[in-house]
């Protein structure tokens, strides 16, 4: 399961969200709008993804 990976891309601004959705956001490794990452699929990064599904979009 370590060696799958997860693309996740910020689709929309954290302009007025909860502080702690700002740094879920940024502990993804996301920087800008329309910025993606690659990611290990990892149930901590699953969580993080899920704590902010509204403003990502994410792809194994």
């Amino acid at each position: 399961m370590s060696d799958k990976k997860l693309k996740v891309t910020l689709v929309k601004s954290v302009i007025g969200t909860k502080q702690s959705h700002r740094a879920t956001v940024r502990g993804l490794g996301l920087r800008r709008l329309n910025h993606t990452v690659e990611l290990q699929d990892t149930p901590a990064v699953r969580g993080m993804i899920t704590k902010v599904a509204y403003l990502v979009k994410c792809e194994a």
